[in-house]
């Protein structure tokens, strides 16, 4: 089981890269710990900038950092990031395209027991709808060390969420396919397609699993690129399917099975289900507690497809 969170494996991509680019910067809102930074701040003080619990000036900074000449990757927790600064978001790094990579931290309801303040159910939807700003849940640490290196290479602005806690391999460090703005298609299937991003991701290959033994093939796509969407990927497993299923750790307006909805209506019409969480506060309790209460599992996703076949 790993036990390597998505966050941990930003902070080694940055730790290798600052050795070789001393303009990149790692800017904290008091959350080094919680972003797994520690070590960065401890090997590259020169590199790094605490601005304590002011999540605006952390975004602000940081865009000034970055027409500076500066590679600024800005840390907060995914729930206040989203909100608290989202005018700086809007303004000070996607309307002025500055080179700023803003990271959100225990995204979705990884902060479980400390309840609605602190998810962030609302930041797919909040994000993309910022033009211009790019927004990217990568599944497993693989493949979040490789979309951070690839954002590395350009100049854009970009959103990242990641959970708090570990969560299992999809891939391997010798076999994790990624090319930026690409979803990857994980298994194919004839007779539903199952959609899904983030932490969502390994229920969705749980479910398709469960499917086969019940003699449904289903696709999984990892669509870790919510914006840019990938819509060739979308209608190319939508057309050989009966029905799609979308799966998301966020409410279930305007995020992930919304765009997907757009698509398919658009280019092959049929029947899609969205899997999220509920328009309300959602039960106390783990992550995982959370997920197998509203069935975001894969026996619940499984359930779902069969009902619709």
């Amino acid at each position: 089981m790993n036990k390597i969170p998505n966050r941990q494996a930003i902070c080694e991509v940055l730790m290798e890269e600052a050795k070789k680019d001393s303009n990149i910067v790692v800017l904290c809102s008091d959350s080094r710990g919680s972003a797994s930074l520690t070590p960065f701040a401890e090997a590259f003080p020169e590199q790094f900038v605490e601005m304590g619990i002011a999540e605006q000036n952390l975004v602000s900074v940081s865009a000034g950092l970055a027409k500076a000449g500066k590679k600024p990757f800005a840390a907060s927790p995914a729930c206040f990031l989203s909100t608290r600064s989202y005018e700086q978001c809007k303004v000070d790094v996607a309307y002025s395209n500055t080179d700023v990579k803003l990271i959100g931290i225990s995204g979705g309801i990884s902060y479980g027991a400390l309840g609605m303040s602190h998810h962030s159910a609302q930041d797919i939807a909040a994000m993309s709808a910022i033009p211009g700003m790019r927004v990217y849940l990568p599944s497993d640490r693989f493949q979040t060390a490789k979309l951070i290196k690839s954002l590395l290479k350009d100049e854009k602005p970009a959103y990242i969420r990641v959970g708090r806690n570990p969560v299992e391999d999809i891939y391997t460090e010798e076999n994790c396919p990624f090319e930026l703005d690409k979803a990857n298609v994980l298994t194919e299937g004839n007779d539903v397609a199952i959609i899904a991003c983030g932490e969502m991701v390994k229920p969705a290959l749980d479910a398709a699993a469960i499917l086969a033994e019940k003699g449904v093939s289903a696709s999984v796509v990892d669509m870790y690129c919510v914006k840019p969407l990938d819509e060739d990927a979308i209608i190319s497993v939508a057309s050989q399917a009966k029905a799609v299923i979308t799966v998301e750790e966020h409410a279930p307006f305007g995020g992930l099975g919304s765009m997907v909805s757009q698509v398919v209506g658009a280019n092959c019409p049929k029947k899609v289900i969205n899997i999220a969480l509920p328009d309300a506060p959602v039960i106390t309790g783990t992550s995982q507690e959370v997920f197998d209460y509203y069935k975001m599992n894969g026996a619940g996703i499984a359930e779902k497809a069969m009902e619709l076949m």
